[in-house]
């Protein structure tokens, strides 16, 4: 049986009649969208998904950090980049 990752959820039936009243119920967290009783995608408001995405981005950009602290700096001379 797979594991269903919300506390809503609801059948493509169910959401195509009323997707705004489902987004309601789920009071913010994310609904299982199920097609023949497996899921198929979960649906989460605009909000939470930029979050999930900035917070993806963040830990990119903390990898990157990562895999470069022991890189040495290199000295820069501001007037020598000047046209």
């Amino acid at each position: 049986m797979q594991r269903v990752e919300a506390s809503v959820a609801v059948t493509v039936s169910d959401l195509k009649k009323s997707p705004t009243a489902i987004m309601n119920e789920a009071q913010g967290e994310a609904v299982a969208v199920l097609n023949h009783n497996r899921v198929m995608a979960y649906m989460v408001p605009a909000d939470v998904y930029e979050a999930m995405l900035d917070r993806l981005d963040d830990i990119h950009l903390a990898e990157i950090i990562k895999s470069r602290s022991d890189e040495k700096g290199v000295p820069v001379n501001i007037n020598d980049l000047q046209a």
